[in-house]
């Protein structure tokens, strides 16, 4: 069983915590990171792109002049996409790129992602990330101190100072712990955790329970 250490936000050793080896130690499986944020990414996508059918645009739809006589081709109408203003043909029209995902390969996608983080020194466990004033200068400074100004922030949602000292950062941001995902690991060079958050993650992604036990 791993051990990763437990710092605070002024970067100093505070101590220890134990970790499950097949969340933090897994194999890093790139093919199912790739998979998991195409799906992330699909799932985002507004889907309204629309053209307008050969129905839908403003023209005449009687015949355009004689049939015979004039040395033009027989169009019928000036709504056709032939024309300049016509109606496209086959456009896109409003839809979801939402498809499904198996619920094992969105988990393994996400322990390698965690094992990734734990590979490159990258993922940084801290006792308490409650921030003084709940300023975003003293959270700033402390991500100084870490050497992780492009970092993503986990706590619970409960956290007020940590959310409220985030919010005008340029290149951090601060994520629920229960929406932790495997597009935002990736997308943030550095990963800071709160203890607790690690203790019920890691519980949550095993089956056990946080207090021991089996969930």
């Amino acid at each position: 069983m791993p051990k990763l250490n437990v710092i605070d936000l002024e970067g100093k050793n505070v101590g220890t915590i134990n970790v499950s080896d097949e969340v933090f130690q897994s194999k890093v499986k790139e093919h199912l990171l790739w998979e998991v944020v195409r799906w992330q990414r699909a799932k985002k996508r507004a889907g309204t792109a629309k053209t307008k059918e050969r129905s839908e645009v403003h023209g005449t739809h009687g015949k355009m002049y004689k049939q015979k006589g004039t040395g033009n081709a027989r169009h019928s109408s000036k709504r056709v996409n032939l024309w300049r203003g016509g109606g496209q043909s086959h456009g896109p029209r409003p839809r979801s790129y939402a498809f499904s995902m198996n619920k094992k390969a969105v988990r393994g996608a996400l322990c390698s992602a965690l094992s990734l983080r734990v590979s490159q020194d990258a993922l940084l466990v801290v006792k308490d990330m409650s921030v003084a004033d709940g300023k975003t200068k003293n959270l700033a400074s402390a991500l100084t101190k870490l050497e992780a100004p492009k970092a993503l922030l986990v706590d619970s949602g409960e956290n007020a100072t940590l959310k409220r000292s985030s919010k005008n950062l340029a290149t951090a941001n601060f994520l629920d712990a229960r929406g932790l995902n495997v597009y935002d690991i990736l997308k943030h060079p550095k990963l800071l955790i709160s203890e607790t958050s690690l203790r019920e993650l890691d519980a949550r992604l095993t089956g056990a329970d946080p207090a021991g036990g089996e969930a």
